[in-house]
């Protein structure tokens, strides 16, 4: 049961990172003033085939070996957003820090005692991206919310660009 769980978890966070715009996040200003989701090349954004691998584990059990899926990403304001447009799953995700072609942003999500961080770098080169996605899954208490367990993973990526900027309509 778990392991659906947390797989499904990971579909969700690989396809990316889903949650409703009701809980879209600012992202961090730069001191300049400029909003570090302005730096991301518009490239980025549109639709992607997304192909992950495992690449380290603590815990070969829980975490899928590999995964294909489809990113949507989209910018509205300062907020980005990652959707797989055949589910509905979608996210606003936090951007940690934008170099020259290389993004890395961030989702967290609380669920049943459980909160996954996924953690994405990745890095542009035309109709492509590499990139590795961080993952930790801490398992907590009901009765005093101590850490129960930790388990971690980190996948390599592989995106190929579908289509333009988004399929998406807001």
């Amino acid at each position: 049961m778990i392991f659906k769980i947390v797989r499904f978890i990971i579909f969700l966070v690989l396809l990316f990172l889903p949650q409703s715009e009701a809980f879209a996040v600012d992202t961090p200003t730069l001191n300049a003033g400029i909003s570090i989701s302005e730096q991301i090349p518009p490239a980025l954004m549109g639709v992607w085939r997304v192909v992950s691998k495992l690449k380290t584990t603590d815990s070969p059990s829980t975490f899928k070996k590999s995964g294909v899926d489809i990113w949507n990403l989209s910018k509205t304001g300062d907020v980005i957003n990652l959707s797989n447009p055949f589910t509905g799953a979608e996210a606003s995700v936090n951007v940690e820090f934008v170099k020259n072609n290389t993004v890395r942003f961030t989702k967290e999500g609380n669920y049943d005692n459980q909160k996954l961080v996924d953690t994405v770098e990745i890095t542009l080169s035309g109709n492509k991206f590499e990139g590795v996605n961080y993952l930790s899954l801490k398992k907590y208490s009901a009765s005093d919310n101590s850490v129960l367990s930790e388990k971690t993973a980190s996948y390599t990526l592989h995106g190929d660009k579908i289509s333009g900027t988004s399929i998406m309509e807001k």
